[in-house]
């Protein structure tokens, strides 16, 4: 994946796990459920990938870095915050209040998400009605993706004018000051002129 998890393992994306897991309270059983899951080796990757800042940050209080581990979606906290937050790398995010931010650091998508049974079913009513607040659903742009069909149509051809098939070379500008032709074309008489001019130079 883009984020680069460690999921050669993992028997099935996307991962869903049973609702009881949002009942646990202790870390000892939520690393026993990544270990099951074959998700435990996405934590040994964020363990090996702590180190020091690099710059100023260390005299601020954030002296730490290390990579993202799994993020897991849940659809009511009964336990499973406690459980999960003091385990490395893990992101938790209720399936109501999704972050963008969260689900893709640093604009990179394919972050790896374990989900609760009872959020993965609650997508569809946030995500496939108008229910959500401030969320516009997607609408398919086309209904028919046949468009030679629909170009072709006499509706849309009765409408179209006939294609322009005469060609229209493009025509040199000249400039009439030093092309003499040119010059006559415009002012028939500059002949004239020229020739005064030169007789009254020749008299001179």
């Amino acid at each position: 994946m883009s984020k680069g998890h460690r999921i050669e393992e993992v028997p099935e994306l996307p991962l869903v796990v049973e609702d009881k897991v949002e009942g646990y309270k202790k870390t000892k059983e939520a690393v026993q459920l990544l270990k099951k899951l074959k998700a435990w080796n996405d934590i040994k990757k964020v363990y090996a990938s702590q180190r020091m800042r690099a710059g100023k940050g260390k005299m601020r209080n954030r002296s730490r870095i290390q990579h993202r581990g799994p993020c897991v979606i849940y659809n009511e906290d009964n336990g499973i915050i406690k459980a999960f937050r003091n385990i490395p790398g893990i992101t938790l995010l209720n399936v109501s209040k999704l972050n963008i931010v969260k689900l893709a650091p640093g604009g990179h998508v394919g972050r790896f998400c374990i989900w609760t049974e009872s959020a993965f079913r609650k997508l569809h009513e946030l995500y496939g009605t108008w229910q959500k607040s401030n969320y516009n659903l997607l609408m398919h742009k086309m209904m028919n993706t046949d468009l030679s069909r629909i170009l072709k149509s006499p509706e849309i051809q009765r409408v179209l004018r006939a294609p322009r098939k005469k060609i229209h070379r493009r025509v040199l500008k000249k400039n009439p000051l030093k092309n003499l032709r040119i010059m006559l074309k415009l002012n028939p008489y500059a002949k004239t002129m020229r020739r005064n001019t030169i007789l009254r130079q020749a008299q001179v």
